[in-house]
C-alpha cells in the first residue's frame, strides 16, 4: 500500500488520547508516520463557556484527518465558577471550531467519528428533531471530505448527505476474535440473542460468522403511557426463536447506554437455565453505572461483558472480573490508512468471507 505520508496531518481530539497513543504507535511502526505527521490544537474556554480552537501546528496544503470520540465524559471546564463536564454537544462544537480553523489552509479535511454524534436520534417521529441529519450536513456545509465512523446506530442516516463520502465500518474482526480466543464456547449450544428488532441485521451476521442459532426479543411497549423521555415505555421483553435449555447465549447490540434492557432481557435468560450468557456491544456508555451489572455476575446470570474502546471507558469498570475491553485500535488504523492510501474500502465493509474462513480456523484450533 503506497502512502504519501508527507503530505498528510493526523489530529487527535483531547477526547481520544489513550487511544491515539494505539493508533500513533501503529501508524509510525507499521506505516512509516513520524512525529512531524501528527499535529494538535489548542482548545481554549471563556469564563462564560464560550470556547475557541487554534492550530499548534501548520496544515497548509495536507490532507487532515480528525479523530474524536463525542461520548467522552472526563473532560471538564469551568465556567462562571463551576466545573463542568463536556457533553457530546460541546464536544461536537470543539470539532467544528477545530474544522473552522483548519479551512482555508488544509488541502482536505476528513472527520473520524469513532462514535457518530447523536446517532440515536437518525429519524423523526412526529414533531422532534433530527440530530444526526443536521449534524452530518454540517461537517459538509464545512466542506469535509469524508465522515468515517464505526458501527452507526443505524447507518442510513447516510442518505442526508447523498453526495459526501460515509464510511460505517463495523469492527466485527477484532469483537469476535477476541471473544473466540478468550472464552470456552460450545457451538452446538449457542444462541445469539437481539435485544430488538434493530440489532437483528447485526446479530444475524455475527451468528453466521459463529455458525450457531438466532433467537431475538421483542420490546413489547405500553402505548397508554409516556415517560419522562416523551417515550412509550417497555412493558415487557418478549423472546422469539428457539428454546434451548442449559444453552450458552451471546447477547449482540450496538450500544450499552443505560443497561436495563440488558439486565432485564438477562434476568429473561435465567428461567432458561443459561450455562453461560455473554453480552457484546460496540460502545460501552454505562450510564446508570454498573450496580445492576455487579450484581447479575454474582448472580450468575452474567459471565462477561465484551465491548470496544472507541469511547472512553473508566478505569474502574474496565478493572471489573465481568468486564472485557476489546483493543480495536487496529481497524481505526486500517480505515485511516486505506482512506489516506486512496485505496478501496469495500473489503474493511464486506470481508464475510475472510472472516469466516478465520473465525472457523480460530474454533478448530482451540
Amino acid at each position: 500500500m503506497k502512502l504519501e505520508c508527507e503530505s498528510i496531518r493526523i489530529l487527535f481530539m483531547d477526547t481520544v488520547e489513550e487511544l491515539g497513543i494505539l493508533v500513533k504507535k501503529q501508524l509510525i511502526e507499521e506505516y512509516n508516520f513520524t512525529d512531524d505527521n501528527f499535529i494538535s490544537a489548542r482548545l481554549t474556554r471563556f469564563g462564560n463557556g464560550e470556547g475557541k480552537a487554534e492550530l499548534v501546528n501548520s496544515v497548509r496544503g495536507k490532507r487532515l484527518y480528525i479523530i474524536t470520540d463525542v461520548c467522552n465524559h472526563t473532560i471538564s471546564y469551568k465556567a462562571y465558577g463551576v466545573e463542568r463536564i463536556k457533553m457530546p454537544d460541546e464536544h461536537f462544537a470543539d470539532l467544528k471550531r477545530v474544522i473552522c480553523a483548519a479551512t482555508g489552509n488544509a488541502l482536505e479535511i476528513n472527520v473520524i467519528e469513532t462514535i457518530l454524534y447523536e446517532s440515536r436520534q437518525h429519524k423523526r417521529n412526529g414533531r422532534e428533531s433530527l440530530d444526526c441529519a443536521v449534524a452530518l450536513q454540517e461537517l459538509v456545509k464545512m466542506n469535509v471530505n469524508c465522515i468515517t465512523t464505526f458501527d452507526a446506530h443505524n447507518v442510513d442516516v447516510r442518505q442526508a448527505i447523498p453526495l459526501t463520502a460515509f464510511d460505517n465500518i463495523i469492527p466485527t474482526e477484532p469483537m469476535l476474535t477476541d471473544f473466540v480466543m478468550n472464552e470456552d464456547i460450545n457451538y452446538e449450544n449457542l444462541l445469539a440473542i437481539s435485544p430488538d428488532e434493530g440489532a437483528m441485521g447485526r446479530t444475524r451476521f455475527y451468528s453466521g460468522m459463529l455458525g450457531c442459532d438466532i433467537g431475538m426479543f421483542y420490546k413489547r411497549r405500553d402505548y397508554s403511557k409516556v415517560d419522562e423521555h416523551g417515550k412509550n415505555p417497555i412493558a415487557e421483553h418478549v423472546y422469539l426463536g428457539k428454546n434451548i435449555k442449559n444453552g450458552e447465549y451471546l447477547i449482540i447490540d450496538d450500544m450499552i447506554s443505560s443497561g436495563g434492557s440488558i439486565i432485564d432481557i438477562l434476568n429473561k435468560i435465567k428461567n432458561k437455565n443459561p450455562k453461560k450468557v455473554w453480552v457484546m456491544a460496540t460502545f460501552a456508555l454505562f450510564t446508570e453505572g454498573v450496580n445492576a451489572f455487579d450484581q447479575a455476575y454474582d448472580r450468575g446470570i452474567l459471565t462477561r461483558v465484551y465491548c470496544s474502546n472507541f469511547t472512553d471507558v473508566p478505569k474502574y469498570i474496565r478493572e471489573k472480573t465481568w468486564f472485557r475491553c476489546v483493543d480495536c485500535s487496529k481497524t481505526l488504523t486500517e480505515a485511516l490508512v486505506t482512506h489516506a492510501a486512496h485505496q478501496p474500502m469495500s473489503p474493511m465493509l464486506n470481508g464475510k468471507k475472510e472472516l469466516f474462513n478465520k473465525i472457523k480456523c480460530l474454533k478448530e484450533s482451540k
